[in-house]
């Protein structure tokens, strides 16, 4: 088709060109609407059965190729490929003429016609008329100079990640990596809906952030006159609601940290919390592990391959505390050093400490460093430190700085975090005072006081047991994506310019 148009801005001046001959002929380039009774995939469920069946489709322009003066193209929906064959004398003249010697790859087409086989063995339709729908002007990625040949892959991820709308054209996984995670999130819904749970919604502008250590975003509401932040955690305010009366809640809220990218974090992420009264930590682990396997069962299957290794849901969930599984990997009684000790002993494996850490906060680098990248079968870490958990209640019976805290960890990722959330407010209110210090003293990760908050814990919250879980990783692994960015339609991308 356009074979002598090499560079970019010649190809688009060449399909203006081709636009304004429709055009001229009176015919509406980017349609109003089509009757599209059947789907591709509809009709290559038929299959032969269908030979010679009358059928109304519409789809992309994926492939063109001319054999004398009959020419054939594969077009795509969203579910599935079938190929056209276009001929001179089966089409109206003026449709031939004005639309078909028109085409390019990358139009939106509607055809009608019959169902039959080629002598090559493929179902297509042989057609009878064509709508142009919508006339593509810029080329789709990696396009053959040749006609008769469709467009290579998409494989650049920099530029799938900044294009995803090409990304989902050329790369039909792509696609139902997509799908995946849409049914991943209904069967979170259904899940939670089944067991009673409400869902609500709480402000993603919030005056003050809680709820989780972490650096926010922040804005400027120009007719309140006052700073205001986008949330890092709906926490805070779904303990509100428990105060005020709600039993089981839960939110699929999307959360923004202002914090550096990697394959597990993006600044803008999905995240689901549930909180029940009456409840703590014990039973909150059982229900979380109910939650995957069900999940997990319903989008796909209870066993899968994940970064080279077998994850096998089927199996009980693992159990055991952070010191145990640091001396199972240290081999050494990390519990019985004091704050320098452990200090000098993360330094001595070369873990970068940062000036003003905690004991909690050194315990919980070298766990990450050293512990968590060989958690692969899922397992719930308990016995966290109090200095790293100014949300949970402390252990019930009497650990030293020890709160009842469960991380869930699969493929050496976490994947969820829950308490048996303090309800004492005084003990609360000292909690966030001593994070505010730790902001003073530089710590931009501490939380803050949030008045409101403590109010509403001074009314009085039944025991209740909290769980956050991080959407995307459970879409990556259970779709088997290496990256968070391929779970994520439109991740965040550093400037084109930089």
């Amino acid at each position: 088709m356009e074979a002598e148009h090499k560079n970019l801005q010649e190809i688009i001046k060449f399909r203006l060109e081709k636009l304004e001959k429709i055009k001229n002929a009176g015919i509406n380039p980017y349609a109003y609407n089509f009757d599209k009774k059947d789907s591709i995939e509809s009709l290559t469920q038929k299959g032969e059965n269908g030979i010679g069946e009358k059928v109304m489709t519409a789809g992309r322009m994926v492939s063109f190729r001319k054999m004398g003066k009959a020419s054939f193209t594969h077009i795509q929906d969203e579910n599935g490929k079938i190929q056209i064959y276009l001929k001179n004398d089966l089409l109206p003249e003026s449709i031939y003429d004005n639309i078909v010697r028109n085409l390019d790859l990358g139009d939106i087409i509607g055809c009608t016609g019959e169902l039959f086989v080629t002598k090559m063995g493929e179902l297509s339709i042989k057609a009878d008329n064509i709508n142009i729908l919508s006339k593509n002007i810029r080329p789709l990625p990696n396009m053959k100079e040749k006609e008769g040949e469709s467009f290579n892959a998409f494989e650049d991820k920099e530029l799938r990640y900044r294009h995803r709308q090409l990304d989902l054209i050329a790369n039909p996984s792509i696609k139902a990596v997509f799908k995946k995670r849409a049914k991943i999130i209904s069967s979170i819904r259904k899940y939670l809906d089944d067991n009673n749970f409400i869902e609500v919604e709480t402000p993603v502008l919030q005056p003050v952030y809680g709820g989780a250590s972490a650096r926010p975003f922040t804005t400027f509401h120009n007719t309140l006159e006052q700073s205001l932040y986008l949330r890092i955690a709906d926490e805070l305010y779904l303990k509100r609601l428990i105060v005020g009366g709600f039993e089981k809640v839960y939110e699929l809220a999307k959360n923004f940290r202002n914090e550096g990218m990697d394959r597990n974090h993006n600044p803008e992420y999905t995240s689901l919390e549930f909180y029940q009264a009456y409840s703590d930590i014990y039973e909150m682990m059982e229900f979380t592990e109910k939650l995957f396997k069900q999940v997990a069962e319903k989008t796909g299957d209870n066993t899968l391959l994940f970064g080279g290794h077998t994850i096998d849901f089927k199996k009980p969930f693992l159990k055991n505390t952070m010191f145990d599984l640091l001396q199972e990997y240290t081999k050494e009684d990390l519990s019985e050093m004091d704050e320098n000790e452990l200090t000098d002993f993360a330094k001595s494996k070369s873990i970068d400490i940062s000036d003003g850490m905690n004991y909690g906060q050194v315990l919980d680098k070298i766990f990450g460093e050293l512990v968590e990248p060989h958690l692969i079968e899922p397992i719930f870490v308990t016995d966290y430190p109090k200095a790293i958990s100014p949300l949970a209640k402390e252990d019930r019976n009497g650990k030293a700085d020890i709160v009842e805290r469960f991380e869930l960890f699969i493929a050496g990722m976490e994947f969820a975090n829950a308490f048996s959330e303090l309800n004492d407010p005084i003990e609360q209110r000292s909690r966030l005072e001593s994070q505010a210090k730790l902001r003073d003293s530089g710590d931009e990760e501490a939380q803050i006081v949030d008045e409101n908050f403590l109010q509403a814990m001074e009314i009085g919250m039944p025991p209740t047991g909290g769980v956050g879980i991080g959407v995307d990783r459970l879409v990556m692994l259970l779709t088997q994506q290496e990256s968070i960015k391929d779970v994520i339609l439109f991740p965040a991308m550093r400037h084109e310019d930089k």
